[in-house]
């Protein structure tokens, strides 16, 4: 299993970085200034410099897709998918939370926290809702195709 985790972590790294860059694409739109902004304006001020807090943040963006990829190996263990979705939660958000509180991305205060906590946990139920419902609707296939046969 431990060779499985570090694989899918090492796959994971890079993803993390993209989906990283992709974000800063959306957040710079949606600031609305017509310019890219790689970081948080209030992130750089910290690091002294943009490419300081940019390096920064594309080594933490891949820190969080190695999380992401190597804690994927909880969905294959025979827990029981209430555990199984507990885990996995608790190690993303353990990832998540510290990382956005350093790069900026959640407001540092206590309501900025549950903030990010709450918009991380309804993002986290959309997507397990879907992907549960994917995964039954190809279930039930398997099982009509196998009554078929």
């Amino acid at each position: 299993m431990k060779k499985r985790i570090i694989l899918r972590a090492i796959v994971g790294f890079p993803m993390g970085i993209a989906v990283g860059q992709v974000m800063s694409i959306i957040a710079s739109y949606m600031l609305g200034r017509g310019t890219f902004e790689m970081c948080m304006p209030g992130f750089v001020e910290t690091m002294g410099s943009e490419l300081g807090a940019v390096t920064l943040q594309t080594v933490l963006c891949g820190l969080l897709g190695a999380a992401g990829a190597g804690s994927s190996v909880v969905w294959e263990t025979e827990w029981g998918i209430l555990r199984q979705t507990g885990a996995y939660f608790l190690i993303l958000a353990g990832a998540m939370l510290p990382i956005a509180y350093v790069t900026g991305w959640m407001e540092h205060s206590l309501l900025g926290f549950f903030k990010y906590l709450l918009v991380f946990t309804l993002i986290f139920a959309v997507i397990w809702v879907l992907q549960y419902l994917a995964w039954k609707r190809r279930i039930k296939k398997l099982n009509e195709q196998m009554k078929n046969t």
